[in-house]
């Protein structure tokens, strides 16, 4: 029996590190649309996106665990395959109006500006009806490309 495009990827990601560990990562993508996926998935891997943010109070909802610096992780495109192997480098519990210019900017979205990622943050996380004002929390990660290396 053929192994899944997840392991095949993960073998040749893992091959590449120093200490890969025994586990495959969690694997998942971008935003709530295979487009959005893959547009976000291209700036990873053009090097310009190295941070994303996520609402806290989703977490809690899914009773997902928060992001663990170290902690690896396979992107996958819009359709479901996987293309890039990231590690956590750095994961903040912040106000969304606390979010800085430079967080935004590490996102690589629209015009890098803090105003841009708010607008498009809040249009984002509001689409998922969630009520965002600058006292909601978000999880903001910015991670490092592993493989392929862009």
């Amino acid at each position: 029996m053929a192994e899944s495009p997840l392991i095949q990827f993960w073998r040749a990601a893992a091959s590449s590190l120093a200490d890969p560990g025994d586990e495959v990562p969690p694997a998942w993508s971008f935003g709530d649309t295979p487009e959005m996926a893959d547009k976000l998935l291209a700036l990873v891997s053009a090097g310009k996106k190295t941070a994303t943010t996520g609402l806290y109070q989703e977490y809690v909802n899914d009773g997902e665990p928060l992001p663990i610096v170290g902690e690896l992780s396979i992107i996958l495109d819009g359709g479901g395959l996987p293309q890039a192997l990231v590690r956590e480098a750095e994961v903040v519990v912040t106000r969304f109006g606390d979010i800085t210019p430079q967080q935004a900017a590490a996102e690589g979205e629209g015009d890098q500006t803090l105003e841009s990622w708010r607008a498009g943050h809040r249009a984002f996380f509001e689409g998922r009806s969630h009520i965002i004002d600058d006292d909601s929390l978000v999880v903001w990660e910015r991670f490092e490309l592993l493989y392929p290396k862009s």
